[in-house]
């Protein structure tokens, strides 16, 4: 398919290259270590280059400046490669083979990634399932009728020695206590839970409508922060905008500002 610059302007990004920053966290979208590898994740990571003129920048940081191709695939500027979706994480992907059936997990057109600069929101349209389901698989098209948004992921600073020991004398002390008032425990869960991972959700696992105030709280001192992929059911996406608190929206948007040749003009008064 051949793109127009119709179609790269649809696509919301500019022309040439740019970098992407998070409005929650302040830091840019960064392939992991440099690397080129498969799989190596795109996170947040705070800013290392501060100039967006070409000639000024050092070139050790082209790992946070990323560019539309000309099939209208994400790319990283540093490794070369396109950005992909695995699972709910966004990693580098080389350009593979066609392998049958086609699509599949392993060869797949990358998806496109689409900025809106007035909601400030970079959302992800995928040629067909995202799931790639195994040969033989009846084929579902719900995933159509969804909605993709890329969104940063709060990280917590570790609990210190006394908020463990609060903890431990809440759990261990005061809720025995509750027994004599009438209360009831909460029963233990059962394997089958534990297996199936229903319970004790990481940070980046628990949904974002269902985020309380506390694990909204971004405070730690580690420089990098998760990114993901959020699906939204395009029935449900304006209660679900309507649930979400204002740091939910917050970590859904970004900036996109492109890198200059030349250094802005500045205007004599």
């Amino acid at each position: 398919m051949i793109i127009t610059q119709t179609a790269i302007e649809d696509s919301g990004f500019p022309a040439g290259y740019f970098v992407i920053r998070s409005v929650a966290t302040n830091r840019l979208l960064d392939v992991t270590m440099d690397d080129i590898e498969d799989g190596t994740e795109i996170g947040l990571w705070p800013e290392k280059e501060k100039s967006l003129v070409e000639s000024f920048r050092d070139p050790e940081t082209n790992n946070q400046v990323f560019f539309i191709d000309t099939s209208g695939a994400l790319c990283s500027r540093s490794a070369g490669h396109a950005i992909d979706i695995e699972g709910d994480r966004i990693v580098l992907r080389h350009r593979r083979p066609v392998s049958l059936p086609f699509p599949n997990a392993y060869s797949h057109p990358p998806p496109r990634f689409i900025y809106s600069p007035q909601t400030g929101e970079i959302s992800v349209e995928f040629n067909s399932d995202p799931t790639y389901p195994a040969a033989g698989v009846l084929p579902s098209s719900a995933w159509k009728d969804k909605g993709y948004l890329l969104t940063s992921i709060p990280l917590r600073k570790p609990k210190t020695i006394i908020e463990n020991a609060a903890n431990f004398i809440s759990s261990n002390i005061f809720t025995p206590i509750s027994l004599l008032t009438g209360s009831s425990a909460p029963p233990p869960a059962r394997p089958d839970e534990v297996f199936n991972g229903n319970i004790d959700l990481t940070e980046d696992e628990v949904l974002e409508e269902e985020r309380g105030e506390e694990a909204e709280v971004d405070d730690s001192p580690e420089p990098g922060r998760k990114v993901r992929i959020v699906e939204i059911s395009a029935s449900d996406k304006k209660m679900s905008d309507l649930l979400l608190s204002e740091k939910t929206r917050s970590r859904r948007r970004w900036v996109v500002v492109p890198l200059r040749t030349k250094q802005a003009k500045t205007v004599s008064p």
